[in-house]
Parts: C-alpha cells; sequence; structure tokens
C-alpha cells in the first residue's frame, strides 16, 4: 500500500514539469474553442494529449515517479476534461446527458481521492478502464463536434449512441476505481 509522502523536490520533476503544462494549455484551448478557432483548439487539446503520454512515459523511463505526480496527473486529467465537457456543451446542448455521466463520475473520483488522501493512502494511478473511458469521451465528443462544425448537421441517433457508450464506459470504469478504492480502504485497517 502506498502511502502519501510529498517531497518539495518532486515539485520540478520532468514528468511534473509537463504536467503543470497541460495546466497551462487548458485556457488557450477554451479561448480558442470559444471563439471558434476549432483547428487551435485541437492543438491545444492534442498537445495536452500527447503531454499526458509523456509524462508517464520519463516518470518510468527516469525513475521520477512520485506521490505529487501520482496526484497532479489525474487533476490535470480531470480540469482538461470538465474544460472539454463545458466548451462542448456550450457548444452543443444536447450532449447534456454525456455530460451529467461525466461530471457525476468525475466527482465521485475526486471524492474517493481525497478520501485517501485524508487517509493517507496515495490514490491509485489511472487504470485501462479509465483511459478507455476517456478516450471514449475525446472520440464521441470529436465526431459529434466535427459534424456539427464542419457540416452543420447534428445527427441525433449518433448523439444518443454516442451518449450510451460513454455513459457505459465511465460507469464501468466508475466501478473498477471503486473496487480499488475499497481495496485500498481495507488494506489500510490491516
Amino acid at each position: 500500500m502506498d502511502s502519501w509522502q510529498f517531497k518539495p523536490k518532486d515539485l520540478v520533476t520532468v514528468p511534473n514539469l509537463i504536467t503543470y503544462v497541460r495546466f497551462l494549455l487548458v485556457p488557450p484551448f477554451i479561448y480558442f474553442f470559444l471563439k471558434e478557432n476549432y483547428i487551435m483548439a485541437g492543438v491545444m487539446i492534442g498537445l495536452s494529449g500527447l503531454s499526458d503520454c509523456f509524462d508517464g512515459f520519463f516518470a518510468r523511463r527516469l525513475n521520477q515517479v512520485t506521490s505529487l505526480g501520482k496526484i497532479l496527473d489525474p487533476i490535470a486529467d480531470k480540469v482538461t476534461l470538465i474544460a472539454v465537457a463545458v466548451c462542448m456543451l456550450i457548444y452543443m446542448p444536447s450532449i447534456l446527458p454525456i455530460m451529467l455521466v461525466l461530471v457525476a463520475k468525475e466527482f465521485l473520483m475526486l471524492l474517493g481521492g481525497f478520501v485517501l488522501l485524508i487517509k493517507k493512502i496515495a490514490p491509485p494511478p489511472a487504470n485501462v478502464f479509465g483511459k478507455v473511458a476517456t478516450l471514449v469521451f475525446y472520440f464521441t465528443i470529436c465526431i459529434i463536434i466535427f459534424l456539427k462544425a464542419v457540416f452543420q448537421i447534428e445527427i441525433m441517433w449518433l448523439i444518443l449512441i454516442g451518449s450510451i457508450l460513454v455513459a457505459v464506459a465511465m460507469l464501468v470504469a466508475l466501478v473498477q476505481y471503486a473496487v480499488i478504492f475499497v481495496r485500498l480502504l481495507r488494506e489500510n485497517k490491516k
């Protein structure tokens, strides 16, 4: 069982510096998206996605996996995801069901992470179910927005199917994280 240990030197590791870049990419994404410059908004999200891959790669490669990084990485994911969700919702209110499931999942996961930190247990890293849920979310939203932005069409059955796929992926990920959460709490009692 990992315990939470903050070390000041962890603030300036290569992977954590890359994670800070993800936070810095959120405001330009919002700006470009709201100005309807979807290409630059896409570039910002693309850079964010690449930096998400590289921070984990460098953390393992440079042996710089830190407690702080384990906390910052999912927070950066959630901040980015919520910024994308809010922008998409402003642009296309019909995706509200996807956003409600997303917000509920993210809130419960943040709450669970907070509980673990209070108990001095390091929250677990992202697992495959969480990564797949995020991928399904981005893929679905990008298709819906691309069709609306480029062709000015909303295909309701596609939005419905996409909403269902995202909801299922998010709920499966949430259940998987709940199992890990309960296991960590049980191990902590021993």
